[in-house]
């Protein structure tokens, strides 16, 4: 085999793997503790909410939403 044909090859099968390697069954009585919010990948709006608000208060304008402006009044 070429050395190119190898790498290839190897290259591919260590994509298969790890493809294969991420799937996992649940099992019916696991749905429970998967749908706990400490399991979310996103913070809940009224966290976001007052993050954005202590980002804004900290900055001096509300410069985490991309509006402009920084509490000095040079915009």
């Amino acid at each position: 085999m070429a050395p190119r044909t190898r790498r290839t090859l190897a290259w591919m099968s260590g994509l298969w793997l790890a493809a294969i390697a991420g799937c996992a069954t649940v099992e019916p009585w696991e749905h429970g503790t998967l749908a706990k919010p400490v399991m979310a990948t996103e913070d809940p709006p009224h966290e976001t909410a007052q993050k954005l608000r202590t980002y804004g208060a900290k900055e001096g304008g509300i410069a985490a939403t991309g509006v402009g402006g920084g509490g000095c009044g040079c915009n």
